[in-house]
Formats: C-alpha cells, structure tokens, sequence
C-alpha cells in the first residue's frame, strides 16, 4: 500500500444541512484500499451522529473516477482468510448509516465503486459515467454486495451478464435499467447531487430516516411483514414534534420548521 498520512483519503465538507464526502486518490482513480474504507466509514459515521446534518453526498475526486474498483496490489497476495475476516466490518457500517446518502458519481464506478454506489440511497451520474463488476476478469466475484443488491435492482439477467462478462456499462443504460435516479452533463454530477440533497434535508430528518429504513426492509422481508414495519414507524412518528409542526403548517399554509424531533 503506499504510504500516506492518516486521515487523507477522505475529504468531509459542510454545507449544513447537508455534507460532501469525497473519496480523495485521484492519482489511483480513487481505488479503494481497505484503509480508504475504513477511513470512509468513520467519517459517514460521524455525520450520521451529527443532529445538523440531513443527507449526505458521497462523490470521488476528479472527474475520471467515483472508484474504479478495489485496489488489486493490496489484495494479490491475500489469503482466503484474510479475506473472508478483514476490512469488511466498514463496509457493514457504511451499510448502516441511517442519514439519506446520494452518490454522485462521474467517470468509473467500478466493481467495488459501483458496489458503493450501490451503498447510497439514490445515483446522479454524469454521462460520462460507467458502471460495472469486472472482477470475473480477476478469477474472482464481487465481495462488497454487487451480487445482491445488483441483483435486486436491475434483475437477473442484466445482473448475470455484468457479473459473468465484466462488461461496463454507460450511465444512460444503467439509468434506463433503474441503476442510477438521473444522468447530466459532464462533470455538474455533484452540483445535481448537491440539489437534490437540499430537497431530502428539506424534510423532517425523522421522518426520513424512518423511509429510509422501510424501503431497505422491503428488500428483506415478505410484503405482509414489511406493510406491518412500515406501520409501526408510520405511527412512531405521531410521537414526534415534528408530525405536529409539519400538520399545524399544513393547515395554516405555512412552511413547516422541522426540528428532528
């Protein structure tokens, strides 16, 4: 791995309500080693924490790469054991965050680039964007959920080429396969995800959450269990100001001001 100083491979900006992380190795095409990761987790942790913060956008440095991928000379000379028990553990706490996550993701999102993408709530693209699992070229597969939530999300045979063939695919495909929210123009993916961040913080952070958390359980569970999670939080959410403020303005025409509580 080359030598760097901690804390430099992720960049946090603030621009509350919402945050900018960005995966910060352009001269690597952001490829993610298990330190990056690490280091990634931490600090979308710290944001989930943080009561000012109501949606995250998740973007790489440069315009030529989200991530291109895992970064191969660290993980050549692994063994079985070391991968099947290291690193791992941030990329299950990267799947935990609670806040709204937007990836905005311009030039190469690839095998665990895209499996991170995929890790966020919605995808804005630029058009130059390309998306793929090309492990199979390596002689292995996808290890960070591609085959999941891939699968999950544009289906088995599109997930069965991608993953047998290596082959990428172009940020219009993927948005016409239901893999990416919207595609724009080269190089303005992190203004649109930016705008579109600024819409999910408009709105009741508790109540966002609690969406959040029930759509992600609707990949999980039988339809009749989810409709009864999804209304337990519906009426958890009567225990809250934020339900009363966003009523009361309702009736009285005005715009709500959301607490998060």
């Amino acid at each position: 791995m080359e030598a760097k100083a901690p804390d430099m491979y992720i960049l946090v900006e603030r621009e509350d309500p919402i945050a900018v992380v960005t995966i910060n190795r352009p001269d690597k095409l952001n490829a993610l080693n298990w330190a990056l990761v690490a280091e990634l987790a931490d600090a979308l942790d710290a944001l989930d924490r943080d009561e000012a913060i109501s949606c995250i956008v998740l973007t790489g440095a440069g315009n030529k790469a989200f991530a291109a991928g895992a970064d191969i000379a660290e993980m050549a000379d692994k063994s079985a054991v070391t991968m099947a028990t290291g690193g791992f553990e941030s990329w299950d706490r990267i799947r935990r965050i609670k806040t709204p996550l937007i990836a905005a993701v311009g030039g190469y999102a690839l095998g665990g680039g895209s499996e991170l993408a995929m890790h966020a709530d919605m995808i804005v693209a630029s058009e130059n964007a390309k998306f793929g699992q090309p492990e199979i070229l390596l002689g292995i597969m996808c290890g960070a959920g591609g085959t999941q939530r891939l699968t999950r999300t544009i289906g088995k045979y599109r997930a069965m080429e991608l993953c047998l063939t290596g082959k990428q695919v172009s940020a219009q495909e993927a948005s016409a396969w239901g893999l990416v929210n919207r595609v724009v123009p080269e190089g303005q993916h992190l203004e649109e995800a930016k705008k579109l961040a600024h819409e999910v913080a408009k709105q009741a952070p508790l109540a966002a959450r609690f969406t959040k958390e029930a759509i992600l359980k609707a990949f999980e569970m039988p339809l009749e269990e989810g409709l009864q999670y999804e209304k337990r939080l519906f009426a958890l959410l009567f225990a809250s100001e934020d339900q009363k403020e966003g009523m009361r303005a309702f009736l009285a025409k005005e715009k709500p001001a959301f607490k998060g509580r």
